[in-house]
């Protein structure tokens, strides 16, 4: 039970401090506020997280996987290999564009794309795949990759959970056909709220910028159909000021893992392993336990501990897509999938921790005993 003089432990905090509200506030009084010279600066600055492709700003992340698909012309007739253990905007951006989704399931360890269940589920329809860098930890991009290059196939990758995470040196969004960021207020980085897109093709970028606005480059001049997904310059701005300091956030979350991992010891625990050469930048310290997780949740929100489960219903299991699915006669094979969403449970891992509230997490988590 929390003590009365401790404060609960939230499980994620934005980090909105004064920086980020006098550059909001420059922005308003310059009266340039939409896809101005901030938007630029920005899309500018986040290119050097991605080894200098091309970046665009829209307006979210799931803005950014829905006009990455447009801009690659996926749409009717194909069918693009998704993750089901996600947060749905994944497989929803898949929709959107009117493409088939075909759900494969993930590796245990980095709860991202298993290679070789995705290679089973390749078909002649399928156009691209789709790895999702979950929970900040890099998917087995190396693997995935070849898969991609024997089929032909582009990738997608959806890195909205992963800023600054790398595998082997390279960064996420910088291995595929184009990469995908969001900016919401509780990701790594924020910009309030916003996505970005990045790509090595310039004519794909290009693509993109017209796509977000409208279909043009210059006002009254459409040369494609588009949409609204600008940024806006008070977005950007944020966005600047916070990706200044992602990299000391970084490792202060990734220090923060490491004190939890030496010092949880609970035996139905198990904490969040690391694959060989990847960066994981632990968007969520996400643990397994075996047995009552309920009652697990329970006793760590009892002690001022905040948890959620990212995520408790896979997406072939949601409405939009269970449905078609069973009158279209299809039945998934996602054991571990399964597997993930009934034991996962996200601990606080964000750099606003300090070294107490690392004791009471650790301490929270090692009472939670066997016979849960």
């Amino acid at each position: 039970m929390t003590s009365i003089n401790e404060q609960p432990i939230p499980a994620a905090r934005p980090v909105i401090g004064e920086e980020e509200i006098e550059a909001a506030v420059r922005v308003l009084r310059s009266g340039r506020v939409v896809q101005g010279p901030e938007v630029a600066a920005f899309e500018e600055g986040f290119s050097g997280l991605v080894e200098g492709r091309h970046c665009v700003a829209v307006n979210s992340g799931t803005s950014a996987l829905h006009l990455l698909l447009l801009a690659l012309g996926i749409g009717p007739g194909d069918e693009v290999i998704v993750p089901s253990f996600s947060f749905a905007a994944s497989a929803n951006a898949v929709r959107l564009v009117g493409a088939d989704v075909v759900f494969a399931d993930i590796e245990p360890g980095s709860f991202g794309l298993d290679p070789a269940a995705v290679e089973a589920a390749v078909t002649p329809r399928t156009a691209a795949i789709m790895p999702v860098h979950l929970y900040g930890h890099p998917a087995a991009m190396d693997r995935i990759m070849a898969v991609a290059e024997k089929h032909q196939l582009a990738v997608v990758e959806d890195a909205c959970q992963a800023h600054a995470a790398a595998l082997h040196g390279t960064p996420v969004g910088a291995f595929g056909a184009g990469g995908t960021f969001s900016f919401y207020p509780t990701k790594n980085m924020h910009s309030l709220e916003g996505g970005m897109v990045t790509t090595a093709d310039a004519e794909l970028a290009r693509t993109l910028r017209l796509l977000r606005n409208q279909g043009m480059e210059q006002r009254y001049a459409n040369e494609i159909v588009g949409a609204n997904m600008r940024m806006t310059d008070v977005a950007a701005a944020v966005g600047r000021v916070q990706l200044g300091k992602v990299e000391g956030w970084t490792e202060q979350r990734r220090a923060n893992a490491a004190y939890l991992d030496a010092h949880i010891s609970a035996p139905n625990v198990t904490t969040p392993p690391v694959a060989e050469g990847a960066r994981h930048v632990y968007h969520q310290y996400t643990i397994r336990v075996r047995g009552d997780r309920d009652a697990a949740m329970a006793k760590l929100t009892e002690a001022g501990i905040g948890n959620a489960v990212y995520y408790p219903t896979p997406i072939h299991r949601l409405k939009p897509y269970w449905e078609p699915d069973q009158k279209a006669g299809r039945n998934w094979d996602l054991p571990e999938t399964e597997r993930a969403a009934a034991e996962v449970v996200s601990l606080p891992v964000h750099p606003s921790l300090g070294e107490g509230d690392l004791e009471r997490i650790a301490a929270a988590v090692n009472t939670l005993g066997e016979n849960l």
